[in-house]
């Protein structure tokens, strides 16, 4: 066991590192999805534009076509929350989480819906997506119940988002098609599933605690444990005493390691607090990023590995709003990198 301990600042690199923050990757867009543990996707252009910031030259179209050739694929996946993740990786992740999302409904539920009504919806349901994708308001009068009770159909019928919707050019995401059929067979279990969870969560976030990589899998810690103790891991300690479960060659960058202003959409799982160990974005920033007014997180940027302000486009144009003062050199390479991001927009 390597009980070496990590600063927050050795923790704050390699998330930058693995998130491919420090340098834009020139890899496939399937091969950054799985880099960075899939990406959240409840707002379209969100997904693009925390491609852009890790992928050098991708370009709008290029995530347009990986939707459309079905090598990314979105789906309610982690934390029952839409992601975009590599086809690969999509049969995995959903046998990972099924049986402990389907019990978290019926719990939450009241009063309890009865699962045998919910698999006689979700066969009605995929009779009729045989013939082909279907818009929201169809599930809904196919499952024969409020959107609440078409999502609890859903967990019995796996379901994912197909183009032209959910991309930049369309961004309601309201297009569903039958997973099976637009991905292919499911030939996952739950225990290979839940395995590559870890893998994904430690090679985009680690090191961590055990309890960290369950919530962002939305999993119960005790179903991590036998899958975890029997991994090879490196074994670390935060500054607080707390275990931090790693993979045996993932980076650990000098942690005097420059890094570059960052652009993050909303969204970005880097900003939940499963990452709260990296200190990438400071507690006292937080309500001003997450609050009742904006749930959904804002844009922000990163200087020097932390969040130092909020961004939005506005009529071709991104707007700044530093959370602290920044000196000549930030403020001249932040303005260099909102000029990229308009093109992006443009």
């Amino acid at each position: 066991m390597d009980e070496r301990t990590l600063t927050t600042r050795e923790l704050n690199r390699a998330l930058l590192a693995r998130q491919l923050l420090l340098e834009r990757a020139r890899l496939p867009i399937p091969c950054v999805l799985e880099r960075m543990g899939g990406l959240q996707a409840q707002y379209a252009p969100s997904m693009y534009v925390g491609l852009w910031t890790r992928l050098e030259g991708v370009e709008r179209d290029h995530v347009t076509a990986a939707l459309e050739r079905r090598a990314a694929v979105q789906g309610t996946l982690m934390r029952a929350t839409i992601h975009l993740v590599s086809r690969r990786d999509y049969w995995p992740f959903a046998a990972g989480i099924r049986e402990s999302r389907r019990a978290w409904w019926l719990r939450v539920h009241t009063p309890r819906p009865d699962p045998r009504a919910l698999q006689a919806a979700a066969a009605r349901l995929r009779r009729k997506l045989a013939e082909g994708p279907l818009r929201r308001s169809e599930l809904e009068r196919i499952a024969g119940g409020s959107s609440v009770w078409t999502n609890g159909v859903g967990l019995w019928l796996d379901l994912v988002r197909v183009p032209p919707s959910g991309t930049w050019e369309r961004r309601r995401a309201d297009l569903y098609a039958a997973a099976e059929d637009w991905v292919g067979p499911d030939d996952a279990t739950a225990v290979e599933g839940v395995e590559l969870l870890v893998r994904r969560y430690l090679g985009a976030f680690g090191p961590a605690a055990r309890a960290e990589i369950a919530e962002w899998a939305g999993l119960p810690p005790r179903a991590l444990e036998p899958v975890v103790e029997r991994m090879a891991l490196r074994r670390f300690r935060s500054e607080g005493g707390t275990e931090l479960l790693d993979l045996p060659r993932a980076p650990l960058p000098d942690p005097e390691t420059p890094a570059p202003v960052r652009f993050l959409p909303v969204w970005d799982a880097m900003l939940l607090v499963h990452a709260r160990r990296t200190g990438i974005l400071p507690e006292e920033v937080r309500p001003r990023v997450f609050s009742t007014k904006t749930p959904h997180s804002t844009g922000t940027f990163l200087v020097d590995g932390t969040v130092a302000g909020a961004w939005r486009h506005d009529r071709g144009r991104i707007e700044l709003t530093p959370y602290r003062r920044l000196d000549r050199p930030a403020t001249r390479e932040l303005r260099e990198e909102a000029a990229r991001l308009e093109a992006f927009h443009a």
